[in-house]
């Protein structure tokens, strides 16, 4: 993975030390909750509360909340952070901001943060009672465990989905409109991984189920979580195999249009056309692609 593609994954930053020894200790938690240096993100219905329009706030006091999860000590400056789901009388003042509309202006930390916050809450929340017995689960180790009544731990789980540029012979790559989208708005190929499969796998099945292109030579890009609820996006470029029979036909349940661009005719669209947020690995595959930023003319 290139310097400039890890760039450009804001998701990804490495910017906590998830110091998973102390999830253990219930008095060292305890103490770090009442600690001066220690510091809470508040989330409600799935937005932060920001300092600013760019900013997540960090609030030094523990507010009124609902979950409380340890999510572990800044790299930069080693200071404990919690994040805090609050209800609807949280009592807190200021704005509130939703990841994928604000991930694109945060700071790379604020991102990775937050990504984080919202993945392991997203979890708490589908994760209410047990798979094993239907009970109602507890919450375990700081919030990394979910425990039944029996006493069965149940942990975190990651949804894992690739996401494909499929390029063409001509170096063009082909972006798909999905049913759920207005009309107007094109993305790459992706989909899930299925059991027992490989990665290399599931590109070559996503991306014939929704286009009917055979494609081959997967490279692997990069990673980075999607906590909507709790995908980790598996970035991927792949060209159109030429020795195979495939023709270009949207599944007409997914995907509802498919379309060739070469960078010209790209750049010439981006006024016409909705493409993927700066947040998301789709936008870093396009660019890593394109050679820049899409409101640059292509080299």
């Amino acid at each position: 993975m290139s310097e400039s593609f890890i760039a450009r994954l804001p998701l990804a930053a490495n910017s906590i030390d998830r110091d998973y020894l102390t999830r253990e200790n219930e008095d060292a938690i305890a103490a770090l909750r009442a600690g001066s240096d220690t510091r809470f993100i508040a989330l409600h219905r799935g937005t932060a509360l920001l300092s600013s329009p760019s900013s997540i706030a960090y609030l030094d006091r523990e507010p009124r909340a609902e979950l409380l999860v340890y999510l572990g000590r800044s790299v930069a400056d080693g200071i404990a952070l919690f994040v805090a789901v609050v209800g609807a009388d949280h009592g807190l003042v200021g704005e509130w901001g939703d990841l994928r509309s604000i991930g694109g202006s945060l700071s790379r930390h604020d991102a990775s943060v937050l990504a984080q916050a919202l993945a392991i809450t997203n979890w708490h929340a589908s994760s209410r009672f047990s798979p094993r017995s239907g009970s109602a689960t507890t919450p375990g180790k700081a919030g990394w465990v979910l425990l039944d009544e029996s006493g069965v731990e149940h942990f975190p789980r990651t949804d894992m989905a690739i996401i494909v540029g499929v390029l063409d012979r001509d170096d063009r790559l082909l972006l798909g409109s999905n049913t759920q989208w207005e009309s107007n708005r094109f993305s790459l190929l992706a989909g899930f991984v299925e059991p027992g499969e490989s990665l290399e796998a599931a590109v070559a099945r996503e991306v014939f189920e929704e286009s009917g292109v055979r494609v081959t030579e997967p490279r692997y890009l990069g990673s980075q979580p999607w906590p909507f609820p709790a995908s980790l996006m598996l970035g991927f470029m792949a060209r159109v195999d030429d020795s195979a029979e495939s023709e270009l036909v949207p599944d007409g349940v997914e995907i509802v249009d498919l379309r060739w661009f070469s960078r010209a005719e790209l750049h010439a669209s981006v006024d016409e056309i909705r493409l993927p947020g700066p947040t998301s690995i789709a936008r870093a595959i396009i660019e890593e692609w394109y050679g820049g930023p899409l409101d640059q003319a292509p080299a």
